[in-house]
């Protein structure tokens, strides 16, 4: 006998949907938020306190040294710091790399493993806009971990009574190393962060690339003859294997800031060519990785 059919009991409810009529803020604002939330990510501003340990340690190392060097110099009545603004930079360059070896993956590993790419390009926002918004905020994060000691150092110098010219003059130069640094490690590491969702690969990774490459670009420097008392000016080129040398080299030529162990760019050819391999790994790197997401 066949079973009569139970009897229809769903309600339909009126909850009062209605579609949004407020103002659409528009692709920029997207875009701007997108930076904003990125660039405080990267410090783990609104995010657990476990996320804020490591860049707040690294931000808080960089400038130590800093404020140790201007309590000596008051102390013993330096003239001008033992350490130039730009050799500062190279010095403590270790806390930098590791600053970004640790939060370029927070910036684009996170959204790969959890597959919210394609949540950002369902709004307003284009794949170039994501990746212009997350080279800014990454860029703008090392900048500034570079510039705050530097601004810290000047503005020692200015309460020791360190002569106001010379300091401003060399805080320029430290600025331009900033910037320089600040474009070519953010490109290279969002490059190979945006090639895996992994953070532990994305981490080791970047810090291999720029670890890695120093140590062979020294070993390279050092085998001919660039550490000497007279150094050897071809064995400079070897400055061009790292982007930390790269930089270092070409700031140091550009302003003079040559001495004892100090690398440069050999003669004004080196300079175009060091500065013509910076412009090339920075553009590189960002037309391979906006072509990365073209696929995403």
């Amino acid at each position: 006998m066949a079973t009569p059919p139970e009897p229809q009991t769903g309600v339909i409810h009126d909850i009062g949907y209605r579609s949004y009529a407020g103002p659409r803020l528009g692709r920029s604002y997207a875009t701007r938020s997108l930076f904003t939330q990125s660039l405080r990510a990267a410090y783990g501003l609104g995010r657990s306190g476990k996320s804020k340990v490591l860049p707040m340690l690294l931000l808080g190392a960089m400038v130590l040294p800093a404020a140790v060097m201007i309590a000596v110099a008051v102390m013993t009545g330096l003239t001008k710091y033992p350490v130039d603004y730009p050799v500062y930079l190279t010095s403590f360059g270790l806390f930098p790399q590791i600053f970004i070896a640790s939060q370029a993956p927070v910036l684009m590993s996170r959204d790969l493993r959890h597959h919210i790419v394609p949540l950002y390009f369902s709004r307003p926002i284009t794949r170039g806009d994501y990746v212009r918004a997350k080279t800014a905020a990454m860029t703008c994060a090392v900048l500034l971990m570079m510039v705050l000691p530097l601004l810290v150092m000047w503005l020692g110098a200015l309460l020791a009574g360190l002569p106001f010219g010379d300091n401003t003059t060399h805080l320029l130069y430290g600025l331009t190393a900033a910037v320089l640094y600040s474009v070519l490690y953010s490109a290279l590491a969002l490059l190979i962060a945006a090639a895996t969702p992994r953070r532990g690969f994305g981490v080791a990774a970047i810090m291999g690339m720029l670890v890695i490459s120093s140590v062979i670009a020294n070993i390279v420097l050092g085998l001919n003859g660039a550490y000497r008392p007279e150094p050897v000016e071809s064995a400079m080129w070897g400055a061009a294997l790292s982007p930390a040398t790269l930089v270092s080299a070409l700031v140091n030529q550009l302003f003079g800031l040559t001495g004892d162990g100090m690398v440069h760019a050999p003669g004004g050819l080196g300079v175009a060519v060091f500065a013509a391999e910076i412009v090339a790994l920075a553009a590189g790197s960002y037309a391979l990785l906006l072509r990365r997401y073209r696929n995403v």
